[in-house]
């Protein structure tokens, strides 16, 4: 090998090893992990539940509790969701809290349980704030897109409506 290439290859090494030079790590795989799922807790309580590891679906009913039910994802859907998920690159998500002191009661969670590649990503967000942080929106949106695949379901729709209300 010729000395330039050498100090280049250490040189890149050093950046590597400092962070400078972005790591695979934060980007997700083209193509969908055979170990692919997630689970998203949402809403007031966290009672709404969508689980691709249990294959279920948790609906809030508000006063009357809550009802459970089993509901697959297909492999088109989940592999939709990860390209979703692949877009936002919700891997490398950091600003999911915003700098802001106001505080609002009742409010909404957000708390996700992701598995891609062996890798647990943990993102959490909280409606408590009266500001929303910058990548805060993307994952409401894509909340709102799985739980639109959800709530187009047969089995879904057959649940009952939920009775009276948070204030």
């Amino acid at each position: 090998m010729k000395p330039g290439k050498i100090l280049l290859f250490i040189f890149a090494f050093f950046l590597s090893g400092c962070g400078l030079i972005n790591d695979t790590k934060d980007v997700m795989p083209d193509e969908m992990p055979s170990d692919f799922g997630f689970s998203v807790k949402f809403g007031v309580g966290k009672k709404n539940e969508i689980d691709t590891f249990e294959g279920k679906v948790t609906k809030d009913l508000v006063d009357d509790g809550t009802a459970t039910i089993i509901l697959p994802f297909t492999i088109e859907e989940k592999a939709k969701i990860y390209e979703k998920m692949k877009n936002i690159n919700i891997i490398s998500m950091k600003d999911l809290v915003p700098k802001t002191e106001c505080m609002t009661k009742p409010y909404s969670e957000d708390e996700w349980k992701i598995t891609i590649n062996g890798e647990k990503i943990t993102p959490y967000i909280s409606g408590a704030y009266c500001e929303k942080a910058n990548d805060e929106n993307k994952l409401i949106d894509l909340r709102n897109y799985i739980r639109n695949i959800v709530q187009n379901k047969v089995e879904y729709q057959k649940l009952p409506e939920a009775t009276g209300g948070y204030e």
